[in-house]
């Protein structure tokens, strides 16, 4: 019996940081992009660099683990020194890895991390086996016999693997909470219909959640910033769609702004808790596995679950790498004794 299962990507990370790293900002009508630069043709210094092992498959089934929880994981690698590395990462944290999935036909996903001076990244990624997740590499018998069962991101080929993994969740009473990436939104809410549907926790970012929903958040929209409520009406119109209605818990994360959860009845507001940012990378799985392991913890308590999450993510990003940072539930509560002005805001749904 396991208290969570993820399913997600597997990589070994290639983390690039160099000072001499531009940020240019490109504005239009209604829209403003940033994007990482490097003078074109010339031979660029590089600072630091280090080889870790990510993405979201692992990166939540580390923090699971870290927090206590008897975690599993379902990731696809390949049958190579790139794939042994993952594995023992995974010793290293406590991870059962008896549900891996070795191929010997696809590589170990692959990732270049570019890291910027002000500690946000970009990461060129090659997906390898994570694009190659079947129906028949899952072990739906451990599934079953889980608490919970958390979807990392999926890409390519394995985004097919949802509905069938929903619908086995929802008839054999598992818990499911799913992290939606760009991928499954690119191919359609049609496709994610099934585990939306049946999701408990749904967790995006605010490019994914306005590209889901098809709603720009705008930024000439007229609204009293100093009134009891903040939360921009575009943001309150994408956690109404994505919730459709439902009890369910809907968070879409903002980076520097916070977080926003919508379930049903309450809004609530949670600003960024206080840190140092030396990289960014791992801060949505740190909070996404964390709020998810708090609602287990806490009997469905959001308030206190957003405050554990956002915790978690201030401590991955004042380190460098998305496994290094990691709090137990005790360090948790005590940093947030450290700051009793953190709390979050609340407002009835009208």
């Amino acid at each position: 019996m396991y208290d969570v299962i993820t399913i997600g990507s597997a990589t070994l990370d290639a983390f690039i940081e160099s000072d001499a790293a531009n940020i240019v900002s490109v504005s239009s009508i209604g829209t403003k992009k940033d994007f990482m630069a490097y003078p074109y043709g010339a031979k660029i210094e590089i600072d630091n660099f280090d080889f870790q092992t990510g993405g979201g498959g692992i990166n939540t089934a580390a923090n699971f683990s870290a927090l206590g929880l008897k975690t599993s994981t379902i990731i696809k690698i390949g049958d190579e020194i790139q794939g042994q590395k993952v594995i023992s990462a995974l010793n290293n944290f406590g991870v059962d890895i008896s549900n891996i999935v070795k191929s010997s036909e696809h590589k170990t996903g692959f990732s270049i991390i570019l890291t910027s001076f002000q500690g946000d990244r970009t990461v060129l990624a090659h997906r390898g086996a994570n694009a190659k997740l079947k129906e028949k590499d899952i072990n739906f018998d451990a599934i079953k016999k889980s608490k919970w069962l958390y979807l990392a991101p999926l890409n390519g080929d394995s985004t097919k693997v949802l509905d069938s993994v929903a619908f086995f969740a929802e008839k054999n009473d598992v818990n499911l909470a799913i992290n939606v990436g760009t991928s499954s939104i690119k191919q359609g809410r049609k496709n994610l219909y099934k585990v939306l549907e049946t999701a408990e926790i749904i967790i995006l970012n605010k490019d994914e959640a306005s590209m889901l929903t098809e709603i720009e958040v705008r930024p000439d929209t007229k609204y009293d910033k100093y009134s009891e409520e903040t939360i921009h009406p575009d943001i309150k119109k994408m956690l109404k769609q994505i919730n459709g209605g439902k009890s369910k818990i809907t968070i879409i994360t903002d980076g520097k702004n916070g977080v926003y959860a919508y379930d049903g009845r309450w809004f609530y507001q949670c600003s960024e808790f206080p840190a140092n940012v030396v990289s960014t990378l791992g801060a949505g799985d740190a909070f996404a596995s964390t709020f998810t392991a708090s609602i287990e913890k806490t009997s469905g308590d959001i308030e206190k679950s957003l405050m554990y999450a956002s915790v978690t993510a201030a401590s991955v990003v004042e380190n460098f790498g998305a496994q290094s940072g990691f709090l137990t539930f005790d360090e948790i509560e005590a940093r947030l004794k450290a700051h009793p002005e953190f709390r979050v805001k609340k407002y009835l749904h009208k």
